[in-house]
């Protein structure tokens, strides 16, 4: 049977920072809000072990895509294997995205190749859709120069990626 109406949620694990991060994200992203809060109750503490009535599920929405931050505890952490790509149509929006995100992040944030971690671990990256073009592009050369410009840096710079596409 295949499901009509499929709705994908990202969960994203959290010891005990799920609605910080909520409010964090929602105060970034455009069109964005927190949607629900679930508080743990006294039932079932035996499993859990949190204080009933702090948060255990916040679920937001990032400009369209719905998240689900869930105060799980420590036995998990974030990494690098799963991040979420915002595409950027400027450098503005690369750098605003980049600064915002990688904020309070302790020194540690910046992961290379536009991916930057933020003070919760989750790991983004900032991407300029025209990077993806340059990367796509039939002209296998330019798209070389674009791929290995793009290696070299950590926040992507658009004009330094257009000049190494065209060979500048």
């Amino acid at each position: 049977m295949t499901p009509t109406n499929l709705k994908l949620t990202t969960c994203l694990w959290f010891d005990g920072q799920a609605s910080d991060a909520a409010h964090f994200y929602t105060s970034i992203f455009p069109n964005s809000q927190i949607l629900t809060t679930q508080r743990f109750l006294e039932a079932g503490k035996e499993h859990h072990g949190r204080e009933p009535g702090s948060v255990m599920v916040v679920e937001f929405d990032l400009d369209g895509h719905r998240f689900v931050g869930l105060n799980g505890g420590p036995q998990f952490k974030h990494s690098e294997a799963v991040s979420f790509q915002i595409d950027c149509a400027t450098q503005d929006e690369v750098d605003y995205y980049w600064a915002r995100l990688g904020k309070d992040a302790g020194g540690d944030e910046t992961k290379g190749c536009g991916w930057v971690a933020d003070k919760f671990g989750v790991c983004w990256q900032v991407i300029p859709t025209r990077l993806k073009e340059m990367i796509g592009s039939e002209d296998k050369e330019a798209a070389g120069r674009a791929a290995v410009a793009m290696g070299n840096m950590t926040k992507f710079d658009i004009e330094a990626l257009e000049k190494a596409f065209r060979g500048d």
